[in-house]
């Protein structure tokens, strides 16, 4: 998938998930050990991901998915 559709929304989630990441002192690779989940190509905003991927990625980082949203500015 790509970013055709909203390439500046895709970097604030990416954005929020690197700072939630980092917030919780978690590498990208301790995440990825963790979950499976490439937090790296998440992080760049490059890549689209799917909402399944947000809610695990959200349980991992034990935040709900509406506090979630709501770290991210407009």
């Amino acid at each position: 998938m790509g970013t055709e559709g909203n390439p500046k929304l895709l970097r604030k989630l990416a954005q929020r998930v690197k700072e939630l990441r980092e917030k919780a002192n978690l590498t990208q690779e301790n995440a990825f050990n963790d979950t499976g989940i490439h937090f790296g190509r998440i992080e760049t905003g490059k890549r689209d991901f799917s909402v399944s991927t947000l809610k695990k990625i959200c349980v991992y980082l034990q935040i709900s998915m509406t506090d979630f949203f709501k770290g991210i500015k407009e």
